[in-house]
């Protein structure tokens, strides 16, 4: 929990709480079904946390924006963002029901007004569109903006101050890792990047970017 606070300050009490309510949370669950690996689960604050909320550091969703996390998996980084922004939306898919009963159980626990979810693969979602898709680490850059144009709005009604750039009115911003050269050429995409390592400087974080693709 530190460590979030180390980079993070303006929070609630209510949001505090959420927070802090997390370690206990995904420690119980885990030990039911595996969401998080063993060996990160005492890192949950820096590896899932604090990773999942570098997208709040770059980017500041407007209230009233609809958020789809793609691959939620354990619900990240849609269950951090939906504590940090509680007047967005959040709809968090995954392929893997037992996944999204975590989610679930989390965030009634917690209190969670702001986020939805939906046992589905992305490109299976109907009559559906939001401002924008996140993700964390679940397919190719390539991959990740075909499944995600579907689902987004023609213009965003989300439009999100950027640091250092201007606005965007919605598209795909996911977080990956590694040397993206052949990743990012292969997508035939122009996306805006950051170095997460620059945001939070921690060791962690080396060679782990955050990504945006406007729509």
């Amino acid at each position: 929990m530190e460590i979030v606070l180390k980079y993070f300050s303006d929070f609630s009490p209510v949001q505090l709480k959420q927070l802090e309510q997390l370690g206990d949370l995904y420690r119980e669950w885990n030990e039911k079904i595996n969401v998080i690996s063993r060996k990160d689960i005492d890192r949950l604050y820096e590896k899932h946390v604090l990773h999942s909320l570098a997208i709040a550091a770059v980017i500041q969703f407007q209230p009233g924006t609809q958020v789809a996390d793609l691959g939620t998996g354990g619900g990240f980084p849609g269950i951090p963002l939906a504590i940090f922004f509680p007047e967005v939306q959040f709809h968090l898919t995954d392929s893997i029901n037992k996944k999204l009963k975590v989610v679930n159980e989390v965030a009634n626990a917690i209190g969670l007004q702001n986020i939805t979810t939906e046992h589905t693969r992305t490109e299976q979602i109907q009559n559906r569109k939001f401002d924008f898709v996140v993700s964390r680490a679940v397919a190719p850059l390539k991959d990740l903006w075909q499944w995600s144009l579907p689902i987004l709005k023609a213009k965003g009604q989300g439009k999100s101050a950027m640091a250092g750039e201007e606005p965007i009115y919605g598209g795909l911003i996911c977080l990956k890792g590694g040397d993206l050269t052949n990743e990012v050429k292969e997508s035939g995409l122009s996306p805006l990047a950051w170095d997460v390592e620059q945001i939070f400087r921690e060791e962690f974080f080396h060679e782990k970017f955050l990504l945006a693709v406007k729509r």
